[in-house]
């Protein structure tokens, strides 16, 4: 099945890690086969990683991003997942992170990230009464 990405001018996404940017038009692309795609407001960047659910959330896109590096992330995302966890109470939070947690263990990471934003918003609403950015 191809996916159709309909991009705004200047609009930057990433295929397999590298990073593309539209021109100065609107475009649509179709992918025919399987890619890692994020685009860029679905982009943590390094410097933005200051909340736990937002490590979970960088250690899967990483994974999701470059294979290369899953092995070192897959061990922070054991990691800071299980930290996440230890700390919660809430039940659907809780739901959340088994969730995607086995996400990540069938190697689904864009489903993965797509749960963890679940994460986000719970923590940012918790921690700071703002809506959560990514």
């Amino acid at each position: 099945m191809a996916l159709k990405l309909t991009l705004k001018p200047g609009e930057k996404f990433v295929i397999n890690g590298a990073v593309i940017a539209n021109g100065d038009r609107r475009a649509t692309l179709v992918l025919h086969n399987k890619a890692s795609i994020l685009r860029e407001r679905d982009i943590l960047k390094a410097d933005d990683v200051d909340t736990p659910s937002k490590r979970i959330y960088f250690a899967i896109m990483s994974m999701y991003l470059d294979e290369k590096v899953r092995p070192r992330f897959y061990e922070e995302f054991v990691m800071r997942m299980s930290e996440f966890m230890g700390v919660l109470t809430d039940p659907e939070a809780l739901s959340t992170c088994v969730a995607v947690s086995q996400c990540v263990m069938d190697r689904q990471y864009y489903k993965g990230l797509t749960l963890c934003r679940k994460l986000l918003d719970f923590e940012s609403e918790r921690l700071h009464h703002e809506p959560a950015s990514v």
